[in-house]
């Protein structure tokens, strides 16, 4: 999700709910404790310079069980946060503390908003010897039943 499509959708929100990838909802009472710009320089196993730049929410709760972000306050925090990031239209990552601090995708599916689990990936498989075959995911067959098969 980019910040536009966020700023779009806030307006027309009654309440904020972020869902994990899980299933289960952040607590009601959840803070967004920073709106920031990252930026990663970095270079990958092939040698190449690439640069990744993304705006980061961070989430957070604590016992304060009364409080709840309103759709306005946080679309005021989004309009206060462009000296930050900036005019680019960026994608969105988030932030939230369990076991360790997770980074999040964020999609909408019509009435909340749901953290998306983000992957590792080789940028560089042509130069890092590595079989084609490992970068694709393992078919899944399900007794008697093969991919593509109509069956599953």
């Amino acid at each position: 999700m980019k910040i536009s499509e966020m700023k779009q959708l806030l307006p027309e929100l009654d309440a904020i709910n972020f869902r994990l990838p899980n299933g289960t909802y952040l607590p009601a009472h959840f803070h967004v404790t920073e709106v920031g710009l990252v930026t990663k320089h970095f270079i990958d196993c092939g040698g190449v310079e690439r640069r990744e730049t993304v705006a980061n929410f961070q989430l957070w709760e604590a016992g304060d069980y009364d409080h709840r972000l309103a759709p306005q306050k946080f679309l005021h925090i989004l309009n206060l946060s462009e000296k930050i990031l900036g005019s680019d239209d960026l994608d969105i990552e988030v932030e939230y503390q369990q076991d360790t601090i997770g980074k999040y995708g964020l999609t909408f599916d019509g009435k909340n908003f749901q953290l998306t689990p983000k992957q590792t990936a080789c940028l560089a498989q042509d130069a890092c010897g590595i079989p084609d075959a490992a970068f694709s995911l393992p078919q899944l067959q399900v007794a008697g039943c093969n991919p593509g098969g109509g069956c599953c």
